[in-house]
């Protein structure tokens, strides 16, 4: 296989606005974490129990996105160095794990996606669970 700088330097954007994504998620989340603090301060019903574990596993799972990202990033950023400077095979196998730690990034993206969709889920069942609140007439 043929490879040259341009290879890799197609994947440098990529990675970057996925980290950007994955930092956007992250704060999402922090915003989340603080909303369910100030709800279920002092005896948080089982909900917002359940809540506050699914947020935990999908802040690793975004911290692990993060770490795989930034870890294909710098491979991918030495690919690029060690083919200006001639390794090519060097180069190659860089890139090649690269595209592997990336591949692990969105698999940790996929899993939280996936995550995220419980947490809809239970919280619109604890909306529907409630009881209706009296409509006033006009």
């Amino acid at each position: 296989m043929e490879i040259n700088l341009t290879t890799p330097a197609i994947l440098f954007p990529a990675v970057s606005l996925l980290l950007l994504a994955y930092t956007n998620r992250f704060l999402a989340i922090a915003n989340i974490v603080r909303g369910l603090v100030q709800r279920g301060e002092g005896h948080p019903d089982e909900n917002t129990i359940r809540q506050i574990v699914n947020l935990r596993r999908r802040i690793i799972l975004i911290k692990s996105m993060q770490a795989f990202g930034i870890a294909s990033l710098f491979c991918c950023v030495l690919s690029i160095i060690l083919l200006y400077f001639g390794f090519i095979f060097t180069g190659k196998a860089a890139f090649g794990l690269s595209l592997f730690l990336m591949l692990a990034s969105l698999s940790f993206s996929f899993w939280e996606i996936m995550l995220s969709g419980v947490a809809l889920r239970m919280e619109l069942n604890r909306v529907l669970n409630q009881p209706e609140k009296p409509t006033q007439k006009p």
